[in-house]
C-alpha cells in the first residue's frame, strides 16, 4: 500500500461521491477485524492508524507488560514498553503498543479493496434510491428486459424494476425488448439495494398522460375531479373548468380528438369518456351514464347504507346505460360516489303502482285518478306490443317522476329521525374516550384486530357502536356474541372506572372549591377559629401591601365594617347595598390569605383500582391474549384519564401496581410478570 492508493482512493471518492473520512472509518473497522482474525484473538482492545499521505496502516494492540513473554499476541516485555514511549510503565499495566504483523501488508490490501468496493455499492444504491422515490407518481420509460409468471422485469437506465401480475393489464402483451411506458408505483429499500415497483392499470397512469397531453390540465386551467378506470377495456374521466371561458371537455379532446386519440393508443386502444363534473349530483349521475340518456336521477342518501342513485332511463336505453356486463354502471358508480340504480321508464311505472297499494306509501300519491287511468292503459298497450307514442312515454315519466320521487321523500324525511338518534347517542359518549386507544379496553386479541380490521381505533367509537345498539358490532364479519360479551364487559368495567375518577374529582373540586369561594373557611381551619371581625382587622394589619391597593372609597367601606361585623354583614341578606362592598374585601382576604399560608406538599394522585379483568371462562386465548389480560383498567387522579395497570412483583422501589409506560425500557425488560 503506498502512495498510489491513496491516488486511487481519492479518485474513487470523488467519482461515486463518497466522504473520505466515512471511508477511512470503515477502513480502519475491517482492518481491526482482519487484525483479530489474523491473530485469532478477539478479546483485547485494537485501535488501527491509517497515514493520510502513504495509506500505511498501523496496528496497535493492549497488551500487558511483564518480565517474560509467553503469547506475543497479548503480552509485552517491560524494556519494549519503555521503548516505545511507555516510561511510567511497570509490570502488571495494560498498554497500547505497536503490534502490525509482518505480513498485515496483503490482508490490508484486500481487506481495503473489500471495503471500499461495499461502500462504492452501498452508495450507487442510496443515490438510486434518492433518484427514484422522489420521481414517485410519474411517468417513466424502460424496456422489457424478461417475462416471468410472477412478474415482469423493466430495465430504467442504471437499474431495474419489476411489474407485478396484479398491476399488469390483462388483455397487453408483453415481449422482451419491447419499450414501455410505465407508472413509477413505489420504491422500497432492501438489503439488495431499491426495488421499484410500476404499473400500467393504475388510474394515476391516465392521469399523467392528460396532463403530459393536455397543457391546460397541466398549467392548472383545467381540474380532473376524479378517474374511474378499468384497465384495458373503459374509463371516465370527470374534468372541471377552473378559468373562464375554457371548455374542460373540449381541451382534453383536443382538435378533431387528436389528443385523447394519443392516450388511446399509449393505452392500447382504452376507450376513454371525458365528462364534464357538476356540483349538482343529479346532473353529474346523469352525465356519468353517458353516452346513454337520462330520464330522471331520485338521490337516497341513508345513514347506514350509503348514498344510492335511482336513475330512470327510457326503454330503449337500458341496455346502453347498463353497459356490457355492467361496466358503464359499475364505472359512473366509481367516478360519482354514488351507488347507481338503473331502472327502465316502464319496469318504474309498474313498480310504482304496485307500490300505491302498500299502506305505508302517501295516499296523496294516488289522488289524480285520471293520471293512473292514462298509466294503466299505456302499460296495457305495451303489454299488447302495440305502438306507444310520445306522449305515452311522457305520461308515463310524469307518473314515475311523481310516485318515485313522494316515496323517496318520505324515506328521507326519516332518515333526519336516525340522524338525530346518532346525534344523541355520540352525546352519551364520554368525551374522554374518544382520545383513548383501543388497547385501554383490554379486549381479546382476536376481538382486537376485529375492530383495527374496521377501522375502529378508539375506545369512544366502540361505546358509540353499543348505544347505537348491538347490531352494529354485530355487523362486522366475524364478530360474534362472545366477542360483544366481552366488548359489553370491558365497556361496565370502563364506565366503573370513568366514574370512580368523576367522582373523586368531584369531591376533590368540592373541597378546593369551598376554599376558594369562602376565603375565610380556609383561615378559620387553620388558625384556631377566630372572630370574623377579629380576623378581618388581623389581615389587615399583616399586609400592609396589599391594603396599598384598594382605592380610597374602598378603604372607607371597611371602616362601615368595623361597626358592623362582617358575619352580621353576611347574615342580613336584605341590606343588598352592602352587598358589593364585602365582594370588593374579600378578593385581597383571598390573596392575603394564600400568600401567608404555608405551603403545603403536594401528594401524588391517588390511584383507584376498579376490578381485575381475568379471563372469561370456556375462552380460548392465545399467548398474547392471556398477557394482555394481566392488566386492569383504573384512573389515575394525576393524569386525569384511565390507565391500564399490569400486575407486577413488589419491590423496594415501585409499589405493586404499576403503569408499564412510565417505566424505563430497562427496567420493563428486565422485570419478571406474573
Amino acid at each position: 500500500m503506498r502512495s498510489e492508493f491513496i491516488l486511487a482512493f481519492n479518485e474513487i471518492c470523488e467519482e461515486r461521491g463518497l466522504a473520505k473520512d466515512v471511508v477511512f472509518e470503515a477502513l480502519k473497522t475491517a482492518l481491526v477485524s482482519a487484525y483479530k482474525r489474523n491473530v485469532n484473538i478477539n478479546v483485547q482492545d485494537v485501535r488501527v492508524e491509517i497515514d493520510q499521505r502513504t495509506g500505511e496502516p498501523t496496528i496497535y494492540a493492549e497488551k500487558e507488560v511483564v518480565d517474560s513473554v509467553i503469547d506475543d499476541r497479548t503480552e509485552v516485555l517491560l524494556e519494549e514498553a519503555h521503548r516505545q514511549g511507555f516510561t511510567d510503565a511497570q509490570y502488571g499495566d495494560m498498554v497500547m503498543v505497536e503490534s502490525t504483523p509482518r505480513n498485515f501488508g496483503r490482508i490490508a490490501a484486500q481487506t481495503a479493496k473489500q471495503v471500499i468496493l461495499q461502500r462504492v455499492r452501498e452508495a450507487e444504491r442510496e443515490q438510486l434510491f434518492d433518484e427514484f422515490v422522489d420521481r414517485e407518481g410519474e411517468i417513466v420509460n424502460g424496456t422489457i428486459q424478461s417475462v416471468g409468471g410472477q412478474h415482469i422485469t423493466i430495465g430504467l437506465d442504471r437499474t431495474e424494476a419489476i411489474m407485478p401480475r396484479n398491476q399488469q393489464v390483462r388483455v397487453e402483451r408483453y415481449r422482451p425488448h419491447d419499450k414501455i411506458r410505465v407508472y413509477l408505483l413505489e420504491v422500497r429499500r432492501t438489503n439488495r439495494g431499491p426495488q421499484i415497483i410500476v404499473s400500467r392499470n393504475h388510474r394515476n397512469l391516465l392521469r399523467r398522460l392528460l396532463e403530459l397531453e393536455v397543457p391546460e390540465i397541466y398549467n392548472g386551467q383545467v381540474d380532473i375531479k376524479s378517474i374511474a378506470r378499468e384497465a384495458g377495456a373503459r374509463s371516465k374521466v370527470a374534468v372541471m373548468a377552473r378559468q373562464e371561458g375554457v371548455d374542460p371537455v373540449g381541451a382534453c379532446v383536443g382538435m378533431r380528438g387528436v389528443r385523447i386519440q394519443s392516450i388511446v393508443r399509449e393505452l392500447n386502444d382504452e376507450k376513454i369518456d371525458i365528462i364534464e363534473w357538476d356540483p349538482d349530483p343529479h346532473v353529474f349521475i346523469a352525465k356519468a351514464l353517458s353516452p346513454a340518456r337520462v330520464s330522471q336521477v331520485h338521490l337516497d342518501d341513508h345513514p347506514d347504507e350509503g348514498k344510492t342513485a335511482v336513475v330512470i332511463v327510457p326503454d330503449d336505453q337500458l341496455s346502453l346505460a347498463i353497459g356490457r356486463e355492467g361496466q358503464n354502471a359499475r364505472l359512473a358508480a366509481k367516478l360519482t360516489g354514488w351507488r347507481i340504480d338503473i331502472q327502465s321508464l316502464t319496469e318504474s311505472a309498474v313498480e310504482g303502482l304496485t307500490k300505491l297499494d302498500h299502506p305505508a306509501v302517501d295516499a296523496r300519491i294516488a289522488r289524480d285518478d285520471e293520471l293512473l287511468e292514462k298509466v294503466r292503459h299505456v302499460l296495457a298497450k305495451k303489454e299488447a306490443d302495440r305502438p306507444v307514442t310520445a306522449e305515452d312515454y311522457m305520461v308515463l315519466d310524469r307518473f314515475v317522476a311523481g310516485t318515485l320521487g313522494r316515496i323517496i321523500d318520505s324515506r328521507t324525511a326519516g332518515y333526519e329521525g336516525i340522524r338525530r338518534e346518532r346525534a344523541e347517542a355520540r352525546k352519551r359518549v364520554p368525551a374522554v374516550t374518544w382520545e383513548m386507544e383501543l388497547e385501554e379496553l383490554n379486549l381479546p386479541l382476536q376481538t382486537h384486530n376485529l375492530l383495527l380490521d374496521n377501522e375502529i381505533t378508539t375506545v369512544g367509537e366502540v361505546l358509540y357502536r353499543l348505544e347505537l345498539g348491538d347490531d352494529h358490532l354485530l355487523r362486522i364479519d366475524g364478530f360474534n356474541d362472545r366477542s360483544l360479551e366481552a366488548a359489553h364487559n370491558r365497556v361496565a368495567e370502563l364506565k366503573e372506572a370513568l366514574a370512580a375518577g368523576a367522582e373523586a374529582q368531584a369531591t376533590e373540586l368540592e373541597a378546593t372549591g369551598a376554599e376558594e369561594m369562602e376565603p375565610g373557611i380556609e383561615v378559620v381551619e387553620a388558625e384556631a377559629e377566630p372572630e370574623p371581625e377579629a380576623l378581618a382587622d388581623d389581615v389587615l394589619d399583616e399586609d400592609e401591601e396589599a391594603a396599598e391597593l384598594v382605592t380610597e372609597e374602598e378603604v372607607e367601606e371597611p371602616a362601615v365594617a368595623e361597626e358592623e361585623p362582617v358575619a352580621e354583614m353576611a347574615a342580613e341578606e336584605e341590606d343588598e347595598a352592602l352587598i358589593p362592598a364585602i365582594d370588593d374585601l374579600s378578593a385581597p382576604l383571598i390573596e392575603i390569605v394564600r400568600t401567608e399560608e404555608p405551603k403545603r406538599q403536594t401528594k401524588k394522585g391517588k390511584v383507584v383500582i376498579v376490578s381485575r379483568p381475568g379471563a372469561g371462562e370456556g375462552e380460548e386465548e392465545d399467548e398474547e391474549a392471556a398477557r394482555r389480560r394481566g392488566r386492569q383498567l383504573v384512573y389515575d387522579e394525576e393524569a386525569g384519564r384511565v390507565v391500564a395497570k399490569r400486575k407486577r412483583k413488589k419491590s423496594r422501589r415501585r409499589p405493586e401496581w404499576e403503569d408499564l409506560e412510565d417505566l424505563p425500557v430497562d427496567q420493563v425488560l428486565d422485570d419478571d410478570f406474573e
